[in-house]
Parts: C-alpha cells; sequence; structure tokens
C-alpha cells in the first residue's frame, strides 16, 4: 500500500473520530445547559398549570371580570359541584399521561419532576375529594342550587334570555329560598366547619348569580324592564341566609377560647402524619417533638456559656434582658437594620459562601409595617421588601417598650440574612430565574434554606460578641421552641394561652411578641406544619451540606448555589436530585436526617 495513503487514511479516521468526540462533547454540554432550566416534565406540568388556570377561570363564582382573568384562582376561594367535577375529571387525564411516560429514560430532573408533579396531582385529588365529603353534608341546606347554575350556563356563551322568564324564574328561587330561611330556624346547631362551608356556598351562589345579573342588566332591554326588582329580592335572601346558616354553627372541633382570644383548629395526629409524609418528612410527631428537646438542650449549654461571659452566671434571663434593652432609640431602627444587612452581606463575599447577583443586591427596599400587621407579625418580615416591625405613635407604653426590646440590634442582627441576602429575597429572585416551572413550594424549603444560613453563621463565628450570640440563640430557640408548640397545639395536647407562656418562660419573649406569633401560627393563613419547618428544614439542609462536602460532590459555594437553582422542593428530592440518586416513580420518603 501507498505509504501517502496509509497516512492520509490514518489521519481521516483520526479527524473522524475527534469530530465525533467534539459532537458528544457539545452533545453533553447541550444537555447539562438544558437541564439549567428544564426537564422531561417541564412541558406537562406547564400545560397543567395553564390548563388548571382555565378551568379555574371558567368556572368561577366571582362577579368581577377584571379578577376572573388576570388571578388564576378566582373565585372566591369557593369550588361549586360542576368545577369540583372539572377539576378531577383534569387530574385524572394527567394522571393517565403520566403512566404513559418512559420514566427510566429521564435524566434525574425530570425523575424528581415526575415523583413531585405526581405527588401534587395526588393531593391535589385528595383535597377535592375531602371537600366533597363535607359537600354531601351540606347539600341539603342548597336545594336551589342547580337552578342558579343553570342560569350561569347560558350566560357563559352569552345566549340570549326571556326578561319575563327569568323574572319568574328568580321569584320562584325567593320562595324556596325563604321556605330555607324559615327551616334554618327550626334546625339544630351544626357543627362550625359545616357552617362555614354551607354559609360560603350559598355565598359562592350569591356571587354566580350577581355575575349572571350584571351580563344582562343594562344590555338587554327585556331583561332590564322585568328583572332588577326581582333580583334584588332574591340577592338580599341570599345573604340573609347565609347568615343565619353561620350562626347555626357550633364549636365542636375547635379549641375554646383559654383567655388568650386565639381560636384556631387543630388538626390531630392523623392529619399531621398524612402532611408530614407530603412533605417527605419520614418522621412522626413525637420524633420531631423529641429533636426539638435535643436542639434545646444545646441551645441551652451555648446560652449559659454567653451568660457568664456577659458576668451573669447561669442567670441567662438577666443576660437576655441587657441585651433587650440595647434596642436603638424611636426612628433610628431603618438605618439600623441596613448596617445589620451591610455586615451579613459583607461576610457572605469575604468567605465566598455563594454567587449573589449585582441586581438582587440592587433591588431590596424597605417598607414600615402598620401597627394592626404588628399584632400577628411583631419582627421585621423579609423578602424584596424588608418590612421593618417597630412602635408607632399610636402604641401604648408597653407596647412600645416590647417591640423595641423584641427588635433590638443583636437580636436583629440574626436574621437579617434570614429575611434578605442569603435568605428569602435571593430565593426568590433566582426562583423567579430558574426553573419557574417548578411548582413545589414548601416551607421545609424556604425557611428552611433561610434557617440553615443561621446555623452555618453561627458555625463560621458570625457573632463576635456574647451579647450577638445571646442574639443567634434566641432566634435558634425560638425555632426550637416553634416545634414544639405547634406540634403539642395541633396533637391537642396545649392551648394558645400555655403556647404564649412557653415561649415566655423558654425562650424570653416579650409577652405581646409571644401573643402575635402564636396568633399567626393558628389563625394566620399558615398551615398546620409552617412553624416547625424553619428547624427541621434547616437540619435537613444541614445534613445534605455534610453528605455533599464529605463526597466531594460539589464546594460550599457550588451547594449553596445549587440549591437557589434548583427553585423549591421538598429537601429529600432536592437530595436526590443533587446526589444523582436512583429513584422509582414511586418513590417514599426514607431519609432519616436527624444524627444527634
Amino acid at each position: 500500500m501507498n505509504k501517502s495513503y496509509w497516512v492520509k487514511g490514518v489521519v481521516f479516521v483520526f479527524f473522524v473520530f475527534m469530530q465525533m468526540n467534539t459532537d458528544f462533547l457539545s452533545a453533553q454540554t447541550s444537555k447539562n445547559s438544558l437541564y439549567k432550566q428544564t426537564s422531561e416534565m417541564a412541558d406537562m406540568m406547564i400545560q397543567y398549570d395553564a390548563d388548571k388556570g382555565s378551568v379555574t377561570r371558567f368556572y368561577a363564582s366571582s362577579s368581577s371580570q377584571e379578577n376572573r382573568f388576570s388571578r388564576p384562582d378566582a373565585g372566591g376561594g369557593y369550588n361549586s359541584p360542576e368545577r369540583r367535577q372539572r377539576f378531577l375529571a383534569l387530574i385524572t387525564d394527567y394522571q393517565k399521561q403520566m403512566l404513559k411516560l418512559d420514566f427510566n429514560s429521564f435524566d434525574i430532573n425530570g425523575k424528581v419532576d415526575y415523583i413531585l408533579f405526581k405527588r401534587n396531582l395526588e393531593d391535589q385529588a385528595y383535597q377535592l375529594n375531602e371537600e366533597q365529603e363535607k359537600y354531601v353534608k351540606i347539600a341539603k341546606y342548597l336545594p336551589f342550587e342547580n337552578r342558579i347554575y343553570a342560569l350561569e350556563k347560558v350566560r357563559r356563551r352569552g345566549l340570549s334570555v326571556v326578561g319575563q322568564e327569568v323574572a319568574k324564574e328568580l321569584n320562584d328561587l325567593n320562595k324556596e329560598i325563604v321556605k330555607s330561611i324559615s327551616g334554618v330556624k327550626k334546625m339544630d346547631s351544626v357543627e362550625m366547619v359545616l357552617a362555614d362551608y354551607a354559609s360560603a356556598s350559598i355565598r359562592g351562589l350569591q356571587s354566580t348569580l350577581k355575575n349572571y345579573y350584571s351580563f344582562y342588566n343594562g344590555y338587554d332591554p327585556m331583561f332590564t324592564w322585568w328583572v332588577p326588582k326581582t333580583y334584588t329580592v332574591t340577592d338580599s335572601l341570599l345573604n340573609v341566609y347565609a347568615s343565619a346558616i353561620r350562626r347555626k354553627g357550633k364549636t365542636v372541633s375547635y379549641q375554646k377560647d383559654d383567655g388568650s382570644g386565639i381560636i384556631g383548629k387543630p388538626i390531630g395526629q392523623a392529619e399531621l402524619v398524612r402532611q408530614l409524609k407530603l412533605e417527605f418528612i419520614p418522621y412522626t410527631p413525637e420524633e420531631l417533638v423529641e429533636i426539638a428537646n435535643k436542639e434545646f438542650a444545646w441551645c441551652d449549654a451555648e446560652l449559659l456559656k454567653a451568660s457568664r461571659e456577659m458576668g451573669f452566671g447561669d442567670n441567662w434571663k438577666a443576660a437576655q434582658e441587657k441585651v433587650k434593652n440595647s434596642y436603638v432609640p424611636p426612628g433610628k431602627q431603618p438605618e439600623a437594620m441596613f448596617e445589620l444587612y451591610n455586615q451579613s452581606v459583607d461576610f457572605l463575599k469575604k468567605y465566598d459562601l455563594l454567587s449573589i447577583p449585582p441586581i438582587a443586591e440592587e433591588t431590596w427596599n424597605m417598607y414600615m409595617m402598620s401597627p394592626e400587621r404588628q399584632l400577628v407579625s411583631p419582627f421585621f418580615l423579609g423578602g424584596e421588601t424588608l418590612m421593618i416591625s417597630y412602635p408607632t405613635n399610636t402604641m401604648d407604653y408597653e407596647d412600645k417598650m416590647m417591640s423595641m426590646r423584641g427588635n433590638n440590634p443583636d437580636f436583629s442582627r440574626a436574621t437579617v440574612h434570614h429575611e434578605l441576602i442569603a435568605g428569602h429575597h435571593l430565593q426568590g429572585f433566582m426562583s423567579n430565574r430558574y426553573k419557574p416551572y417548578r411548582n413545589f413550594p414548601t416551607p421545609f424549603w424556604t425557611e428552611g434554606n433561610s434557617l440553615y444560613w443561621e446555623l452555618l453563621l453561627w458555625d463560621m463565628k458570625f457573632p463576635q460578641t456574647p451579647e450577638q450570640r445571646i442574639g443567634m440563640l434566641f432566634w435558634r430557640m425560638h425555632r426550637c421552641a416553634r416545634i414544639m408548640f405547634s406540634l403539642n397545639y395541633h396533637l391537642g395536647k396545649w392551648t394558645p394561652q400555655q403556647c404564649i407562656d412557653y415561649l415566655v418562660d423558654r425562650v424570653g419573649h416579650e409577652r405581646a411578641n409571644a401573643e402575635g406569633e402564636v396568633r399567626r401560627s393558628f389563625t394566620g393563613s399558615y398551615g398546620p406544619l409552617y412553624q416547625l419547618a424553619y428547624m427541621v428544614g434547616g437540619l435537613q439542609f444541614n445534613a445534605l451540606k455534610k453528605e455533599i462536602l464529605d463526597a466531594k460532590k460539589m464546594s460550599l459555594k457550588q451547594y449553596h448555589d445549587a440549591i437557589l437553582r434548583e427553585n423549591k422542593m421538598p429537601i429529600e428530592l432536592l437530595r436526590a436530585l443533587l446526589m444523582n440518586q436512583p429513584v422509582t416513580r414511586d418513590f417514599q420518603t426514607n431519609w432519616r436526617f436527624y444524627n444527634k
């Protein structure tokens, strides 16, 4: 063979090999880039959210057209039987689609999305079926609902109506509502939760009818001549009926007022366990209380060390009292918070702990919290907006002093990073920019990650003085106490007043602040697991950090960046994703993350 041909052949083969290798590397790079923002499940999840929004708006009972199109959850939070069944059908359709997917061919990103999307659908179906069971119990109070829905179905397509016939239908409807109102006077009391639901259902029908009336009135001449007077009576009667049903409610399943004025609804052992499983927390409520006790013991030991350094011996409450009295003068709290923020961010940058986009630093701002809001939020809140909680001229002396003492600089130093960077503000900033299709919000990620920074910065000696350590320990004890009082309350063991006393005596809260904390925990918009999610989520993030660093999977900075770029999700699934662990279609929680 001619030597030159042989050489050319080798060169050609080498060139082809290199080109194939280059193409492979390029494909891998492209694939890795793809998974920065999407997965095999993203399209289906986006389609579902859009479909759910369409169904929600179409079957809404709200009379505000602007709200119907601007808010995907419009409709007053009320699910008519029609809308509830449509949601269940939608969920069933997507569940069938998921069964056809080749789960085993997915990247770990797609597998995690599949598991969590499947969980979301199952939980939504569970909630709808629970609502249906409740509806069956109150349907007897709504004998006229189908007549109102029949009117609304006509309106949705803008069909012509005969004004005289509509007026007659409403007149007949009025007679039926009057009969129902009379029946309420003779009926026995009903469980409060059912009375509330029945009343809300009547209000939903009232809103649906208003929607119908507003559509035709003023536009259809004969409707406008015949209907308004009769409709006004119908609307008034529905209002009377809803109020009458509500007054028949009795607090069977609610705790009685124990003097605190706070009346929530404990959910009980079975529901706590169900919700913990939903969040991929493989611990019982009792085991979580035990964890809280162990963490509290650590705090106690550290608190005594700081108290002794300050010259108060084992009298930690006296040491804490001195710290509380280090509050800044009225009017100076915002600039004090800004100074604490600068110290916190400088520390993060000094040790290069995570990536901080310049625009994230640029675009947060402050607002002052109203006195009314401070009744349920006695400490500052964060996110893109830092809401300063501090006394106003409208508060009396004791409330002013409790607010200033509870928001002193050493206490606030412990949480400014929790609320801004690297906490809630940076979380929201990154969640809007990375995998926003992931609709898996959980306080174990949101609050747990912010709490994790408190744990990490403690370990890295961010608090320099015993006063600063007492400030950080106050909040750490507070997070332990949240596990204790929220679980004991929902297990039916503690009343709200016992929870308040526990925060005052065991943690050192000002009483007004403790009352605000308990009030927002049990009567606000927080879920039953929200308050325990701070410390439990923080412990999960801490355990995952150790696993990842020990396995040399990532550097500390890479770990922190990865958390924010994967968006919110239960931490056990984040662990599977970051560690690229094998997972099955029917994945069950099993990560025992606490080893102390």
